[in-house]
Order: structure tokens, then sequence, then C-alpha cells
């Protein structure tokens, strides 16, 4: 009969998948180290599988022992939600949410919202992940994408959070000379991955013989190069005022204006989770967007 694992085998994996050695495992299951020693052969011989590997990092888990480990992490987070709801006798928020959206949007957008209110949900995990497509909804990669465009896709449902526009910015030493002669300042760009962008089509309509002197893979890394002085950009106008020594010197670029959307899968609306980070999200992300 295949041998059967339960929870004390989970707890004995974790804590020497986060410890790497049998001191610090044996520290944080109260135990002594030749206790964890037997335990962890005994687990490892039933199971018929190697677990940890010993090296002079430590003990490294296989790839089995991470897989155990991250269930042994997932079952961790449903007492402490059990724990929680016992003492506040309410119906606790919990479950882990997998969320996507672009770097720049994370860093400038989303962020600042989670650190407002997810101390308050101690129960509930994000996976966050960045990306510039939907396929990861699509593929049921993630549960809700943050996304700025103009045309969500119809297989989703979620709510449009406002619009922002796309300005020229750099260092204000570099204002005369975009006025008189765009071509006459160092421009950074997106590359060839993000060629369809609406900045990048503003740029080829309105300055068809200019050429970027730098191109980058996303808005993050572009608004960086703008802050060392390289060049200037075309950026979101909610990114500018975080770049410090970066100001608009021009008014909003025409044909560039694009909303943001907080979308999810239909099948997952109805998830208390999702819910809630819909209703937390929305208010502090439209705030955001009318700075």
């Amino acid at each position: 009969m295949q041998y059967q694992i339960n929870h004390a085998d989970l707890a004995l994996v974790l804590a020497l998948e986060r410890g790497r050695s049998l001191a610090k495992a044996a520290e944080l299951l109260k135990v002594d180290v030749s206790t964890v020693f037997r335990s962890i052969r005994r687990l490892e011989s039933a199971l018929g599988t190697a677990l940890f590997v010993k090296s002079r990092k430590g003990y490294l888990p296989t790839d089995t022992a991470q897989a155990l480990a991250e269930q042994a992490e997932r079952a961790e987070q449903a007492l402490d939600a059990a724990r929680i709801a016992l003492t506040s006798g309410e119906q606790v928020v919990s479950g882990t949410v997998r969320l996507t959206c672009t770097e720049a949007v994370l860093h400038s957008l989303l962020l600042p919202a989670l650190a407002e209110f997810m101390p308050n949900y101690p129960a509930l995990s994000l996976e966050m992940g960045t990306s510039n497509t939907f396929a990861n909804l699509s593929r049921r990669d993630a549960d809700i994408a943050l996304r700025l465009t103009n045309t969500p896709p119809e297989h989703l449902v979620g709510r449009c959070l406002g619009s922002t526009s796309y300005v020229v910015c750099g260092q204000p030493t570099l204002r005369e000379r975009l006025q008189e002669s765009p071509a006459s300042v160092p421009w950074i760009a997106p590359d060839d991955a993000m060629q369809d962008h609406a900045t990048v089509v503003w740029r080829n309509q309105h300055h068809p013989g200019l050429v970027p002197r730098y191109q980058c893979s996303g808005m993050s890394t572009i608004a960086q190069l703008v802050t060392t002085g390289l060049g200037v950009a075309a950026l979101p106008d909610y990114m500018v005022h975080d770049l410090p020594g970066v100001e608009a010197l021009s008014g909003p670029l025409p044909g560039c204006d694009t909303q943001l959307w907080l979308l999810t899968r239909p099948d997952c609306r109805a998830l208390r989770s999702v819910q809630t980070l819909f209703e937390e999200l929305t208010p502090r992300l439209r705030d955001a967007m009318l700075r």
C-alpha cells in the first residue's frame, strides 16, 4: 500500500525547506536535531525518493520536497485563516489570488494601493506576476489582471478605473531644445516588442524621421533612463510625478489616452477573495489615476 503522507510530514518538510539545516528545522519544530534527521530519512524511505540534497549551502530541497513544501504552506495558511475566523467571529477573506499587470502599473499604481489595505486581510495571499499580455488570464494562470487598454477582451469582465494621458517628459534642462527641435534631444522609447504601443504610433505619425537613441522592453525601464537624464520619453502622466527631477515637457499627446481596467474571468468574479480585491482596489486606483 502506498504511503499516505500526513500533516506532520508536511510540517517536517516545510521546516527543513525553510531552515536549510537540521538545527534550524529542529528549532522551528521544537524538537531535537536527531529527531529531524531520523524523521526525514524515514519519510524518504517511505516515499521511495530523496527529498533533500546535502551541500555546502545546507539541505537543498528536491522538486518533490519543493512541491510538498508549497502544499504545507497552503495548509498553514488555511489554519491561520481558521484561527482568525474563530478569534474575530466573522467570515474571513482567505485564499490565494493570482494577479497580473505590467511592471510599470505594479510599481506606480498597484503596490501603493495594496500597502493601504492588505494588512487588514492576514489570511489573503497574492501571487503577482508582470506581463504585457492577457494570455495569463486566458490560460487560467492568473485570476485578476490590471491592464492599460482601450479594448479589453470580451471574454473578461471588470471595471474601467479611469484614463491616463501620455506626455513627453524629461529633465527641465531639455525643455528648450525639445521645443526648438525634437530630433535634437535623445529619445527613449519602447523596443520592437511594443511596436503597437500608442506612443510608438504617435511618434511615427508626428516625427516619422525620429530614431530613438535608447530602446527598452518596458515603461519602467524607460522611466529609469529618463530619470538619469539620458533623454526624453513619452510616459503615462501617473508615472511622471513620481520621477525625481523629471517634468512633463509637453501637453497630452493626441490619440494616446488609455483606459485602466481591472479584469477577471467570469468564473472568478463570485469568489469572495476576488470580490474583496475589486472593492478595495477600485476606489484607490481611481483616485491614483486622478492625481
